[in-house]
């Protein structure tokens, strides 16, 4: 255990509810690998008193914090600069203070891509069409990173056509709205609805349409393999798990607050997610993978 001095470099991450939050030990365990003199702690904060809370901890000396739901649209209004990934995703979950202001980004879509280039090594952005599942929070920064990094097209697939075309427009670009999933000539398919969480019925898909050489990936991470994933793996797909992308979205963050770069190994994944039930059967409620 590291001890504190009275300059440890303090954060935290910001929900209400928080409780459920594995971001504390994911930070922990990176804070004991590099012996750094800092802490990381959990911070529930009700939504009317977020504004409030983050000005209050800029003021009590922290580095800065994570943010998940309900406040990350929250958090980019109270920023006082927001950088690009910010914009586009139209929410913050990473806030760094510095300087007397209060700065903003999302990694939500970084560490989805840096996830999915570790999984499937090879792979890129550029390698085809992508079909994105839902048109929430997750599926706008995961298709703006796709976007900016050169995926040449996105068709988003959601219950409710209507948000899914406001995000069209709200993102720009190459992309469409179809109210079932085109998987003829895919290269990726990306589930960001809860659908396939413990608690939550299984996606309903036929992965028969999608190529040999595609990519389906879930950012549901309990349990560990969803039926998605399964079903691809039956079918020689290369599978991309929801858990990679808590671990990447993190490592910015860490590295502002701590000036540590940190890695993503098979000894953190234990550390965060080694409770996790490998199936459904045995899984416990959880968001999915886009919260910290």
């Amino acid at each position: 255990m590291t001890l504190l001095s009275g300059h440890a470099r303090l954060a935290g991450i910001l929900g209400w509810p928080v409780a459920h939050s594995r971001s504390p030990r994911l930070h922990g365990h990176w804070l004991r690998r590099h012996g750094v003199d800092g802490t990381y702690v959990p911070l529930p904060v009700r939504p009317e008193r977020f504004a409030e809370a983050v000005r209050s901890l800029a003021d009590l000396g922290f580095r800065g914090a994570n943010v998940t739901i309900p406040h990350k649209e929250a958090a980019f209004a109270v920023c006082d600069r927001v950088d690009p990934t910010a914009h586009r995703a139209g929410a913050v979950n990473t806030l760094v203070f510095r300087d007397g202001a209060i700065q903003g980004s999302n990694t939500d879509g970084w560490g989805f891509l840096r996830h999915c280039e570790d999984a499937v090594p090879g792979w890129t952005p550029a390698a085809g069409p992508v079909v994105v599942l839902g048109a929430g929070g997750s599926a706008r920064a995961i298709a703006a990173a796709l976007l900016d990094a050169g995926c040449p097209g996105i068709t988003l697939v959601n219950r409710t056509p209507a948000r899914a075309e406001a995000l069209a427009r709200a993102l720009g670009g190459p992309i469409s709205v179809a109210d079932r999933a085109p998987l003829e000539g895919a290269a990726m398919l990306v589930n960001t609805t809860s659908l396939g969480m413990q608690g939550q019925p299984p996606l309903a898909l036929d992965l028969a349409p999608l190529p040999a050489g595609a990519v389906v990936a879930d950012i549901v991470y309990v349990p560990r393999e969803t039926p998605l994933l399964a079903a691809a793996r039956a079918r020689g797909l290369a599978t991309v798990e929801g858990l990679g992308m808590l671990l990447h979205q993190a490592r910015p963050g860490f590295e502002a607050w701590f000036g540590v770069t940190p890695q993503v190994d098979d000894e953190l994944r234990q550390v965060v997610g080694g409770d996790i039930p490998a199936t459904a059967d045995r899984a416990a409620p959880q968001r999915p993978g886009g919260g910290a």
